[in-house]
């Protein structure tokens, strides 16, 4: 199971929302390189990176800083944030994103949706975030009446090959993953998923790990290793422990 420290990207700083809320930022760094480097050096196999202010608006905000991070480092690096076209995918690619994250236009244009998966198929992840189990996109202000199960359930049918599930009302809180949802979602699907959104212990690696379902693939985790409640290497270490 992979442990993938995520970096949000807000005005160019390091910060985590909550409850998807961008009213309620904290600021970690100005420095979101040398945070990415610093996971890298603790030994993170993956990192996770969302523009914010992309996913916010629609058009990816922080490309340079963005590209510069990728550059940069040794290891895989995932990308999310406001990506909505054809040509912003393959740039990121070109530019060694290792797997692009699609939310927002996996809904709008299913199409476009199904092409993107079938043309770079591993190197696309749906992103799923919902609150109180429905989906919302557009930087989480706009939550849809879809049940994020039966969009799971599509989006796989589409072509995805991978799926991040984000529960939205967990993430920032420090209160722990919601365990019964990503059991259903992981019943739901029959590709990889990595979940994100509350884990804020090493008690709650442990719950997830004790999940019995080989299609876990990995944690996101932000605030936790941000304000010390998780160490990195603890974490690495215990994914790896029988």
């Amino acid at each position: 199971m992979l442990i993938i420290p995520a970096i949000d990207i807000k005005e160019g700083k390091c910060v985590r929302l909550r409850e998807g809320q961008f009213s309620d930022t904290e600021v970690f760094s100005d420095d979101p390189i040398k945070v990415a480097l610093n996971w890298a050096d603790k030994g993170a196999e993956m990192l996770h990176i969302v523009d914010l202010d992309g996913a916010r608006y629609g058009k990816l905000t922080n490309i340079s800083l963005v590209e510069k991070m990728i550059k940069k480092m040794s290891i895989p690096v995932q990308v999310g944030g406001g990506i909505r076209s054809y040509q912003e995918v393959k740039n990121l690619i070109n530019l060694g994103a290792s797997r692009v994250i699609l939310g927002t236009i996996l809904w709008k244009d299913k199409t476009l949706a199904e092409k993107l998966f079938e043309d770079f198929s591993e190197k696309i992840v749906a992103g799923i975030d919902a609150r109180d189990g429905y989906v919302a996109i557009e930087g989480w202000q706009n939550v849809l009446s879809i049940d994020a199960l039966d969009f799971a359930g599509e989006i796989e049918r589409l072509g995805a090959r991978r799926i991040i599930y984000s529960d939205i009302k967990r993430d920032g809180t420090l209160k722990g993953p919601n365990i019964t949802n990503i059991e259903k979602m992981l019943k739901n699907v029959n590709i990889p998923l990595i979940c994100s959104g509350g884990i804020a212990s090493l008690n709650d690696i442990k719950k997830l790990k004790k999940i019995k379902d080989s299609n876990l693939e990995g944690i996101i985790i932000g605030k936790a290793l941000y304000k010390g409640r998780i160490i990195l290497e603890e974490a690495l270490k215990l994914v790896v422990s029988e």
